[in-house]
């Protein structure tokens, strides 16, 4: 049998979930994501929207498509992403966590939500590579968060590729649609710090709960977390992510992304199309 290729690690800005039918720099980027890295054994996404107090990860053979949100277009809720899962990947992970940290296997309550569909629409359009979702323990600290990303490290030598998805600049309740690709001067001062640190010392990335924008840009620390996850996955290999798709939007949203394990493609650029979000649709709408 030949040998599983040693697979990257990437952290995706995933914006909103109409991001899953749209066509922009952002999710051209994801496509060219896709095209390059090596065909993995699975997916291992830890999504900012599976945030409860508990480590889980999903286990049934056939996850289900979670709609997790409302007020946007039928042709969203129509949306099926029908990958499979992967029981016995799902034991090998509880397996390499034991005994330090407990995780349980979720046989029924979760499946694929937005978080986890709207980008692997892009990267894995053909959806038909195992996933699987790993929980976001809601009362842990960030330095949790990291020390799980590295002890999921050698996830990477058996061909799994870990992929983390959330924002880290997420306030939907500042968002403003007339920035179009622009952020408030706080959100680009907080992305550009993030960015410092994940480029060179992602070990630290614990610093930014001191920096002064911090409050404004994760005012909520569900989908700033996934990005430990990386940032414990490249200090465990001695690697430096590099940013890509290096963006701001509707003000209050960052979704610059990382990429940890491979060169990133040229294909890759600063986002400048603006991602959809309906009028109709408030932030409470979209399960943050």
């Amino acid at each position: 049998m030949n040998a599983l290729p040693r697979m990257p690690a990437a952290f995706i800005g995933h914006g909103s979930p109409m991001n899953t039918l749209e066509q922009n720099d952002f999710t051209r980027a994801w496509r060219a994501l896709g095209q390059a890295v090596p065909r993995p054994r699975a997916v291992l996404c830890v999504s900012a929207h599976w945030f409860v107090p508990t480590t889980a990860v999903t286990a049934m053979a056939r996850p289900r498509v979670i709609h997790d949100f409302y007020g946007f277009p039928p042709e969203l809720f129509a949306f099926d992403y029908p990958a499979p899962g992967d029981p016995q990947l799902a034991q090998e992970i509880v397996d390499l966590l034991k005994p330090t940290t407990y995780l349980g296997l979720d046989h029924d309550s979760w499946g694929l939500d937005h978080g986890t569909w709207s980008v692997l629409a892009h990267v894995f359009p053909q959806a038909d590579i195992p996933v699987l979702q790993l929980s976001i323990h809601s009362g842990a600290p960030l330095a949790y968060h990291i020390e799980l990303g590295a002890m999921l490290s050698p996830l990477r030598d058996r061909g799994v590729f870990v992929v983390g998805s959330g924002n880290v600049v997420h306030n939907l309740r500042m968002m403003n649609r007339a920035y179009g690709d622009r952020g408030f001067d706080w959100a680009e001062r907080f992305d550009a710090h993030v960015r410092d640190i994940m480029t060179t010392r992602p070990a630290e990335l614990g610093e930014v709960a001191k920096d002064p924008d911090c409050a404004l840009a994760v005012p909520t620390a569900e989908h700033f977390l996934p990005l430990a996850y990386i940032a414990g996955m490249a200090a465990a290999a001695g690697e430096k992510p590099q940013a890509f798709a290096e963006g701001r939007t509707l003000g209050s949203l960052s979704m610059t992304s990382y990429l940890v394990g491979m060169e990133v493609p040229g294909a890759f650029a600063e986002g400048k199309d603006t991602q959809a979000m309906p009028e109709r649709v408030q932030p409470e709408q979209t399960n943050t």
